[in-house]
């Protein structure tokens, strides 16, 4: 059974301050079984998250991520974070957001090569890939999909076990529905998680035995109201949340709704009690 997972990712918002006391509220609220939850706060906050969460019982169970890795684990690169120096900080990390994408130019290659680091020093990966609306409409989404998915993996093509064993997690971006007001469906995004565990498992050998049990989130402008139509797709384990995730109402409507998701799978193979 994949797991059920909710990632808030903050994006640049939040101090230290008033992110302990976020990440404190949001963890009481979204208290709930089965679900993983993982809150992913500006690098200057992790601390401050890390703290809270420990301090309070409903946050033992919330991990802390970080927001994006150097492709170099040290040097001369002034004002970048390397994977070594979040260990102990955090225990996810996301790579290859849309917007590093946009903003950053990051490339597949580039990518890979911050997945490797990750996983050198045992931070779990969420591994974003999606495309954009011109993309989708030219009936290219499948393919630009999997041509991220295959640069951004091609670093482990002698070791896909070792991206196994890290636990990588695939977060689908329809770039074109992120803070447009448009709206993917929920069945366009299980068509494509599905497509995204092909596209995995075609990479090569070791690469299928990741694809079977690889948890894909949905990550294009979640919101509480919206939440349903994705979470009742099997082929969906959970949301990497953006904006929603700074409001504790929301949070708590996502995260509820996934409980559902997963009371439903626990029940299904034989597990619910």
């Amino acid at each position: 059974m994949r797991p059920v997972i909710i990632a808030a990712n903050w994006k640049m918002h939040t101090t230290p301050a008033d992110a302990a006391e976020l990440a404190t509220t949001l963890a009481g609220r979204t208290n709930v079984p089965d679900v993983e939850r993982v809150i992913c706060p500006p690098f200057v906050c992790l601390a401050a998250v890390r703290d809270a969460l420990a301090a309070t019982p409903a946050g033992l169970g919330v991990g802390v991520g970080a927001q994006n890795v150097h492709h170099e684990l040290s040097g001369a690169f002034t004002g970048e974070i390397g994977a070594g120096m979040l260990v102990g900080l955090a225990s996810w990390v996301i790579v290859g957001h849309s917007e590093r994408r946009r903003d950053a130019g990051e490339t597949d290659e580039l990518i890979s090569r911050k997945l490797q680091r990750a996983v050198e020093v045992g931070l779990r990966p969420i591994l974003c890939v999606g495309e954009q609306l011109a993309e989708r409409e030219a009936g290219m989404a499948e393919s630009v999909v999997a041509a991220q998915l295959g640069g951004s993996l091609a670093g482990f093509a002698e070791d896909p076990a070792a991206l196994g064993a890290a636990g990588l997690v695939v977060a689908y971006e329809p770039v074109w529905a992120i803070g447009t007001g448009r709206t993917a469906r929920g069945a366009d995004a299980a068509a494509m998680a599905e497509a995204i565990r092909q596209a995995i498992g075609g990479l090569g050998r070791g690469f299928d035995a990741i694809a079977t049990d690889l948890p894909v989130l949905y990550g294009g402008s979640v919101s509480a109201a919206a939440a349903g139509e994705f979470l009742a797709e099997p082929a969906i384990d959970g949301a990497l949340v953006g904006g929603a995730s700074l409001k504790v109402e929301e949070m708590a409507g996502i995260v509820a709704r996934a409980s559902l998701t997963a009371a439903g799978r626990r029940a299904a193979t034989g597990r619910g009690g």
